[in-house]
């Protein structure tokens, strides 16, 4: 079975669009600024784009906040080809703890991080059919720790359900996430230490990290 190759379909979809004389319009949901920072510096040139920030996997409340702040102050900052805008979902955890109850115990990585993504995939779907938009995708896959396969197939499943088009992606390729690393120190970004939850953040505290 051969793996697909996100990036390259991806790079296809912007050939395709360069040739189209409208600015399509993307939904896309952040995890933080670090992560999205490469992100809107590659699609703003071909995208408007509005970020969403809907994470309610992240622990403690202050911790929301904070990559909210650092989120806006990104995008206030940094020039863009076409425009960019942000929504920031309230904080709502209980949703995170409805899909994770019985997968406390989950290593990183495993079943309870695949329901976490399909909750935040879905809903980012769910909104950009609701509001019009064009295309929706996650900066998730930047992540080295993080699988393109499995967040691309669920971002195509919410995709399907709401009638959206999900546009696929691998950013860590072409030096993506090296990029992330040198804008997020070009704009004294913070960079949190754990994926967000209170179970990754008990795990990383478990290995000392």
């Amino acid at each position: 079975m051969n793996q697909r190759n996100y990036q390259r379909e991806l790079e296809g979809i912007l050939t395709v669009l360069q040739a189209e004389a409208k600015t399509p319009r993307l939904f896309l949901h952040s995890c933080c600024a670090p992560c999205s920072s490469y992100v809107l510096e590659y699609l703003s040139q071909y995208f408007e784009i509005t970020v969403y920030f809907y994470n309610p996997n992240i622990y403690p409340p202050e911790e929301y906040g904070k990559r909210v702040q650092e989120e806006e102050r990104l995008i206030r900052e940094m020039d863009f080809v076409h425009p960019v805008k942000m929504i920031a979902a309230p904080y709502r955890p209980e949703e995170f703890y409805r899909i994770a109850r019985g997968l406390e115990h989950e290593p990183e990585g495993g079943e309870r991080c695949l329901k976490c993504y399909e909750l935040r995939l879905r809903e980012a779907a769910r909104l950009a059919k609701e509001m019009g938009f064009d295309f929706f995708t996650t900066t998730l896959t930047i992540s080295p720790l993080k699988r393109a396969d499995r967040l691309n197939a669920a971002g195509e499943a919410a995709g399907r359900e709401f009638g959206v088009a999900f546009l696929p992606s691998d950013f860590k390729k072409k030096n993506g996430y090296k990029r992330s690393t040198e804008l997020s120190r070009e704009y004294g970004l913070y960079r949190q230490d754990y994926c967000g939850c209170v179970y990754s953040m008990k795990e990383r505290e478990r290995r000392g990290l």
